[in-house]
């Protein structure tokens, strides 16, 4: 198993991280839009609102109205303490390029391992 396989492993017996699945809505957002689309709003995420610890840190990610907020919830990429404590990225640093395809590659295998299981 790699090691994004067992984060994700590990993070599916969180009681509030395995919580999250995409619904029939989301499942049907991701076919309109297709992956590669959904992996470019992954990209434009992270380093939007994740790359530079935001103000609004622990507020700025909804728990609804996306595929790819549940997600960020799903896989603790939600904001900069999550990402702290899941993937033990310090909070106040910047994140590098290897580090943010690190964490897309969480949120797209956490999508992918959703659609299959629907």
């Amino acid at each position: 198993m790699d090691k994004i396989s067992k984060k994700l492993d590990i993070l599916s017996k969180s009681k509030f991280r395995g919580s999250f699945k995409l619904n029939q809505k989301d499942t049907e957002y991701i076919k309109e839009k297709g992956l590669l689309k959904i992996e470019e709003h992954a990209i434009d995420f992270l380093n939007s609102r994740i790359k530079i610890k935001p103000k609004n840190d622990t507020k700025q990610t909804p728990y609804k109205g996306y595929p790819l907020f549940k997600a960020q919830h799903a896989t603790g990429i939600c904001c900069r303490k999550c990402i702290q404590k899941w993937h033990k990225i310090p909070r106040e640093k910047i994140l590098e390029a290897k580090e943010i395809e690190y964490l897309k590659e969480i949120l797209m295998r956490w999508i992918k391992k959703q659609l299959k299981n629907r």
